[in-house]
């Protein structure tokens, strides 16, 4: 299927049939579960590549002399400005394919030296959102954060880079609390998943709907839940604060490297530390890796210096994660070498790696000292948090994910 849908890519780039052309681009991508697209216009050729698990590939060329019309073609799906090719713009569209799949598209155009670059980002509106467990989430992290979800009040941040897959937990919790006994607000920039049961609302910046204005409209529709895209400032915070100490459970996500930076973070947006003891509930950090492809996995060597530090961080894994002794007695590891199934690449598909940070008593003493941010760590390694490179650690032993992938999103824990 997927390889027809390649080769009638090809066609309407041999016959410059645009709209085809456009169509067949993003049909491909969805059939080889492509994130975004890379409309790249280089010196003498155009290239198409598309992000697939994380990583960008090429997949086809076409003419320069085909761009302009490619580049109106899908302005004018998107409601942009055709004749404005001097400053960048942004705008979405919804697209249903010949096999009646429905999606939405965030279209970013950019000006270059060659022409206008285009980004598609596709929000398959088909897909459903997995259950927690089945994101990566297991032991002490699920059990941490189902905790926290079932709390009557409290603020769950979520953190980590972009394109980590923030978004799809913070939903995946909300589809779990999403009862017809809770009023459940949702304010997003953009709405990017659409869900029975919620009150989604998207904020417009450029007429001062921000998220801080947002939230304390929403304190109004009387709320048992609100997720809020994204904490980028002291109002957000401090309305987010309000909101969970007069009874709400709020949701949201933050730029930060990992869960206890999140709290140093939150301090220098100038919120006192008795405000961030008695609200924050639990910080989830996340990463995605990706996962080996099923067809084609083989065991794998890891250098002897890499697998002794492994060995140490592995000894650090709290009990109550329940890990099978034999796996970290037998440390073996594994790869994909290859295979059509998996386009030669190894890989197919990714899992989420999830450091999970419930603030406990011990924690909230922490915070109220202002001890740094090693000592707060240490607390919750003791008291039950398994780091990204643990959680990694742990996936990679049961086979789900290899060293590489673990090493490209963890940090290495400092050896004491």
């Amino acid at each position: 299927m997927a390889n027809e849908k390649l080769e009638q890519l090809q066609s309407s780039i041999l016959e410059g049939n645009i709209p085809q052309l456009v169509l067949g681009m993003i049909s491909y991508a969805l059939e080889s579960r492509a994130s975004d697209i890379h409309i790249e216009p280089l010196e003498h050729t155009v290239r198409i590549r598309y992000r697939i698990d994380g990583v960008l590939r090429v997949i086809v060329e076409y003419p320069s002399n085909l761009h302009p019309a490619v580049v109106s073609r899908i302005k004018i799906m998107s409601n942009l400005k055709i004749d404005e090719q001097r400053i960048p713009q942004d705008g979405r569209t919804a697209v249903t394919t010949r096999e009646g799949k429905e999606m939405d598209l965030r279209v970013s155009t950019l000006p270059s030296v060659n022409g206008e670059k285009i980004v598609m980002r596709i929000q398959d509106k088909t897909r459903k959102i997995p259950e927690l467990d089945k994101l990566g989430l297991q032991g002490n992290g699920l059990k941490f954060l189902l905790e926290s979800l079932n709390s009557p009040n409290g603020i769950i941040l979520n953190t980590g880079p972009t394109g980590s897959g923030k978004t799809t937990t913070l939903y995946s919790c909300l589809s779990k609390l999403n009862t017809t006994d809770v009023n459940i607000l949702t304010i997003e920039d953009p709405v990017e998943i659409q869900m029975d049961g919620l009150n989604q609302s998207q904020v417009h910046p450029d007429i001062d709907y921000t998220f801080a204005f947002g939230m304390r409209t929403a304190l109004r529709q009387d709320p048992d839940i609100i997720m809020v895209g994204e904490i980028r400032d002291r109002e957000t915070v401090d309305t987010a604060i309000e909101a969970s100490l007069t009874g709400h459970l709020v949701l949201s996500t933050i730029h930060t490297n990992s869960a206890v930076e999140t709290l140093t973070r939150i301090d220098n947006m100038g919120v006192q530390p008795f405000l961030m003891a008695s609200s924050i509930e639990c910080i989830i950090a996340q990463r995605l890796v990706r996962k080996i492809c099923d067809n084609c996995k083989v065991e794998d060597t890891v250098d002897p210096s890499l697998l002794e530090h492994i060995k140490k961080v592995a000894a650090l894994i709290h009990p109550g994660e329940n890990v099978d002794p034999k796996l970290i007695e037998g440390m073996k590891f594994y790869k994909g070498k290859g295979c059509e199934k998996c386009d030669n690449i190894g890989y197919v598909g990714r899992l989420g790696l999830y450091e999970v940070m419930k603030t406990n008593n011990e924690i909230r003493r922490a915070i109220l000292k202002r001890e740094s941010p090693i000592e707060i760590e240490n607390i919750a390694i003791k008291t039950g948090m398994v780091t990204l490179e643990q959680a990694g650690i742990i996936k990679a032993l049961q086979g789900e994910t290899t060293i590489e992938e673990i090493y490209s999103v963890a940090r290495k824990m400092e050896e004491k």
